[in-house]
């Protein structure tokens, strides 16, 4: 037993704690940043935004802060999604505030329910936007779980949760200012299918596994 334990001593006596290799910040900023442009481009393309949405940003402080606290939200978590894929790279404290960022943004299109910030109106509305969402939201989906898989998250599943999450939330923050501001449409039609995009995240990575490990 002595020798067992001077043999292990010897092993790892010259070891020494080893840093978290990579840098996530430049591609996290560059896939957040890409996928905003793709996701409000090819929104533009598909029609024009709400005719009196940016007069309501600046005349609004409200629901111009309600856009600012989404793209905040999404930025942090898309941070959070990148650091969850390197071992070691994502803090608990980190996390939370990602997720508690996005339930308070989430949470503000429940509020508008009751308190609306804008006055409803149909002014603006676009036939399919919630089929928008899924549409323009799942290329910047793969290129994350891509650069996901290129490295090796302990919890895959999460880590693309928080990717598809931030994939379609960006489309519900766009879709809160192109179409019509209905509290129930935009909880429904805009939050809604970034829900079931975050939800539907790790499904996607998990056939994506089977199909490279048959290949």
């Amino acid at each position: 037993m002595r020798e067992t334990d001077q043999l292990l001593e010897r092993l790892v006596g010259d070891l020494e704690p080893v840093p978290v290799q990579g840098d996530i910040r430049l591609p996290a900023a560059l896939w957040l940043l890409g996928s905003a442009i793709w996701v409000v481009a090819l929104t533009q393309l598909s029609g024009p935004i709400r005719p009196n949405a940016l007069e309501q940003l600046q005349t609004v402080p409200r629901f111009a802060g309600e856009i600012v606290l989404g793209m905040v939200a999404l930025a942090t978590l898309a941070i959070a999604a990148f650091r969850s894929a390197i071992p070691g790279y994502l803090t608990p404290g980190f996390s939370r505030v990602a997720f508690a960022l996005v339930a308070i943004w989430a949470g503000g299109y429940i509020l508008a329910i009751a308190l609306p910030s804008l006055e409803p109106s149909m002014l603006g509305k676009r036939g399919h936007c919630y089929l928008e969402t899924f549409a323009y939201t799942t290329p910047p989906l793969l290129v994350a779980l891509w650069w996901q898989r290129r490295h090796y998250s302990l919890a895959p599943a999460r880590s693309a949760v928080m990717a598809g999450l931030v994939a379609g939330g960006l489309s519900a923050v766009y879709m809160q200012i192109a179409c019509m501001y209905l509290p129930l449409h935009g909880l429904a039609f805009h939050l809604g299918p970034a829900l079931v995009v975050a939800a539907v995240a790790p499904l996607l990575l998990s056939a994506w596994n089977r199909l490279a490990n048959r290949g």
